[in-house]
């Protein structure tokens, strides 16, 4: 059994075995790492690709670089993510480069970080929570 992910660096779509997940594969295309312990910075396009491309949860950051928030939030969630060792792809979108995206799903504060399976927001949360809220939500996100 196999699944689709999308690669960090050059958003093409990867068919990796299930097996293989938690062992650091790598894109068949750029030979980049699938996950690189980051979250991937996406346009309008990139959003749409890693919704539609990626079979495992997919954990969007809806952030703008003046935001004090948003930087204590970033490296908190990408290391639970990391902790979630493979089960969980996590991407950035800044809402002031793409008012299109944030506009679409209401996002009216950040930080905003919403949940995604199979292309449908199914939980998130607004503002900067403490750590350990953080990875309780990952965890369950990826369970």
């Amino acid at each position: 059994m196999s699944i689709h992910i999308v690669c960090p660096q050059c958003l093409a779509t990867n068919r990796v075995p299930l097996a293989r997940v938690d062992q650091q594969p790598n894109c068949g295309r750029c030979h980049q790492p699938l996950f690189s312990g980051r979250a991937t910075p996406v346009d309008a396009a990139g959003f749409d690709t890693m919704l539609a491309g990626n079979e495992l949860p997919l954990l969007v950051d809806f952030w703008a670089p003046w935001c004090g928030p948003c930087k204590t939030l970033g490296p908190a969630l990408e290391a639970a993510v990391t902790a979630a060792k493979g089960r969980v792809r996590m991407a950035k979108v800044n809402v002031d480069e793409n008012q299109m995206i944030a506009g679409q799903l209401r996002i009216q504060s950040i930080p905003t970080v919403y949940a995604f399976w199979q292309g449908k927001p199914v939980d998130g949360f607004q503002g900067a929570i403490p750590g350990s809220q953080i990875t309780e939500f990952v965890t369950k996100l990826a369970a």
